[in-house]
């Protein structure tokens, strides 16, 4: 049920859950201000990709390539691409051996690229097969047919059904073939005897009859002859597995590496491979894995995010009535980004399709926050005109500044509120826990800047916009 090939092993790993340094204290370590933390306890700290580097430092076997994964992902991974690692290329091509050369050429071409772990290249011609060729002069010599040969063959080695037995609800298949030790090796397989009929006498003739077949001698009078007289016999090698995909025969190379986003690995990966891989014609290479995925996710997000920007500018419009409040609005966005981004840095988080969906979501967040600075800002203007008190400039800028430390405690209470929830998800360990910080992340930074940002940069941009309408009134 597992289409594996043989030269692949697996070794599950339980990963115990213990006690491990706080935050604080991996800050303060890492800062130089705590150096009292034992390498153990400090081990427990480490994320999945530390101990991977570790494991794979510790585990080297001559001849063989790491590759590390969750026991399950590995299967939906070969279920929907057929590569168990980040990255993998397919080479597919209409002949096993150039195969099996390209894919090494590639193995070497990506094993010095930075952040490579390992890298194997599946060995397509390192099966031994027995290969039993009849001679057809030989075997015409002796009055015998290919099916004669092929029936003797098939017997002797791979053994022949002559009954089953019945014991109650249960059926047992008898079969017979020589014992093991008479065919384990090729000099004695060639010493089978194969009946062949005499020269001047009746023949031999099998017939298949009942539950298993039946030979029915016509003339006793046989003769034997050797198998290794009218066939050739060798241990050959050839392919283990054979994988074919869109019309074509397919080798892969599976990539495994840390410490570097995917695309940014692929594309330098298939610039190595393109100045030192030369392609035979008719050959052709496919990059596949979570680089599959990545690529497909690319092109919906050209999509979907220009689509949701759209419509919260739509939005935000039919609720201010005002192009130029909605992009004023709109700038917590890029004010949000620059917190997402250095969380992202500091907790070494590369860019991924769970970090694009954080973004998506705190675009949606900040344009509802924006949109209540605006309006606590709108309301404290609207008051000043009313009032009659909107005289100068001087005017202006204090029923901003009114209006802006009126939404300090909301403010406050808001991005309070959202961390609470958020924050924990920072702190989770099981399973989806990665998925999930990596979703929170994004989130946590941007609402700090943009908390920050929109206090102090808000009011200035609103005091620029209403000091021009301001200052054409009194001209």
């Amino acid at each position: 049920t597992d289409p594996a090939p043989v030269e692949m092993f697996e070794t599950v790993i339980n990963l115990k859950p213990d006690n491990k340094p706080s935050v604080l204290d991996k800050f303060l370590f890492s800062i130089g201000f705590k150096k009292d933390i034992p390498k153990s306890e400090w081990r427990k700290g480490m994320d999945v990709e530390q101990l991977k580097n570790e494991m794979n430092d510790a585990v080297t076997i001559p001849g063989v390539a790491n590759s590390f994964t969750m026991p399950i992902k590995a299967r939906i991974d070969m279920n929907a691409t057929g590569i168990r690692t980040p990255v993998g290329v397919k080479v597919l091509g209409p002949k096993l051996e150039t195969l099996d050369t390209v894919s090494h050429d590639i193995e070497n071409a990506v094993k010095n690229i930075k952040g490579t772990r390992s890298a194997y290249a599946e060995r397509v011609t390192t099966g031994y097969f027995l290969d039993i060729k009849p001679r057809r002069e030989a075997i015409a010599r002796y009055g015998l047919s290919m099916d004669d040969v092929q029936a003797v063959v098939s017997s002797t080695l791979g053994g022949m059904n002559l009954t089953t037995t019945v014991e109650g609800r249960e059926r047992y298949p008898v079969n017979v073939r020589y014992a093991r030790e008479l065919r384990n090796d090729p000099e004695k397989i060639g010493r089978i005897l194969v009946p062949v009929m005499n020269s001047g006498s009746g023949m031999a003739s099998a017939s298949f009859m009942g539950s298993g077949p039946q030979i029915a001698i016509a003339n006793p009078q046989l003769l034997h002859v050797p198998l290794g007289e009218i066939a050739d016999i060798e241990i050959v090698k050839g392919p283990t597995q054979i994988k074919s995909e869109e019309g074509l025969l397919a080798n892969y190379v599976f990539i495994d590496f840390s410490g570097r986003d995917v695309g940014g690995y692929v594309e330098e990966a298939k610039k190595k491979v393109a100045d030192t891989v030369k392609l035979p014609l008719g050959y052709r290479l496919q990059w596949s894995g979570e680089y599959e995925y990545l690529v497909k996710t690319h092109e919906r997000l050209k999509l979907v995010i220009p689509l949701t920007v759209l419509i919260i500018f739509v939005l935000i419009y039919f609720n201010t009535n005002s192009v130029t409040k909605t992009f004023i609005v709109l700038l917590a966005v890029p004010f949000s980004l620059v917190g997402s981004f250095w969380l992202l840095h500091f907790l070494g988080y590369n860019m991924s399709i769970a970090v694009w969906v954080g973004i998506i979501a705190l675009a949606g967040l900040d344009a509802e926050t924006g949109v209540v600075m605006l309006l606590y800002l709108d309301l404290a203007y609207a008051q000043w005109k009313r009032e009659g008190r909107l005289n100068s400039t001087a005017d202006l800028r204090d029923s901003i500044m009114h209006g802006a430390v009126k939404r300090i405690r909301p403010k406050i209470m808001t991005v309070s509120v959202i961390l609470a929830g958020l924050i924990p998800i920072m702190f989770s360990t099981g399973a989806g826990s990665d998925v999930m910080k990596r979703i929170a992340a994004p989130m946590v930074g941007g609402v700090v800047t943009s908390t920050i940002l929109e206090l102090l940069i808000y009011p200035a941009i609103y005091m620029i916009w209403k000091g021009r309408e301001f200052s054409k009134q009194e001209n």
